[in-house]
């Protein structure tokens, strides 16, 4: 068999100190994950963690330019810790989840807010204001092996040289173990081969 036409390259993410790229199969995100920004968006306590997804082909790896997407005017922008798993299964533990995280980096959760702000108001899904082309800039994986776990620091983004968030990763609701068990509750996915 054959494809009826030439398949999408696969998506891969640098890894930094190489020139090895990190597979990437699909792309979940967790919803109101900091605190501030919970209330912000009218959220009055922790609730339990909520995930969204984004296609892996809306990954914009290594920078450069993002085209303003069509049917908004008000596009948002919102730092944070993305974390690359190199293993799966299904119920995994909080305790030995940690073993999971290939590594981390930074990326940036761009919305449609009207879009996504109508969709909620109809209870429909927000996909049409979450994962749109170019919605999830990312920077380079940086490997367990050279920086750790972390569970503290500074996380923040600057535009044209000015501050729009700041925050620390302890600020998160939800903790990336209990992220990474909570999502694993959903069903199994792949281990790295």
């Amino acid at each position: 068999m054959s494809y009826v036409f030439p398949s999408l390259a696969p998506i891969g993410v640098a890894v930094a100190g190489g020139n090895a790229l990190f597979p990437v199969r699909r792309v979940y995100c967790v919803g109101r994950n900091y605190a501030d920004h919970a209330a912000e968006m009218g959220a009055d306590s922790r609730e339990a963690p909520f995930f969204f997804s984004k296609p892996a082909d809306a990954l914009v790896p290594g920078g450069g330019d993002v085209v303003y997407p069509p049917a908004t005017t008000n596009l948002q922008h919102e730092v944070e810790l993305v974390v690359a798993l190199a293993d799966g299964g299904a119920d995994i533990p909080a305790a030995s989840a940690l073993a999971c995280v290939y590594g981390y980096a930074v990326g940036l959760d761009l919305t449609r807010r009207d879009l996504q702000q109508r969709a909620k108001d109809k209870r429909h899904p927000w996909d049409m204001g979450k994962g749109f082309d170019q919605s999830a800039p990312i920077g380079a994986i940086l490997p367990v092996a050279a920086v750790g776990h972390p569970a503290c620091g500074a996380i923040w983004l600057k535009v044209n040289g000015q501050l729009r968030q700041h925050g620390d990763l302890q600020q998160m609701a939800w903790k990336v173990a209990e992220v990474i068990a909570n999502l694993s509750t959903y069903g199994r996915w792949p281990r790295a081969t």
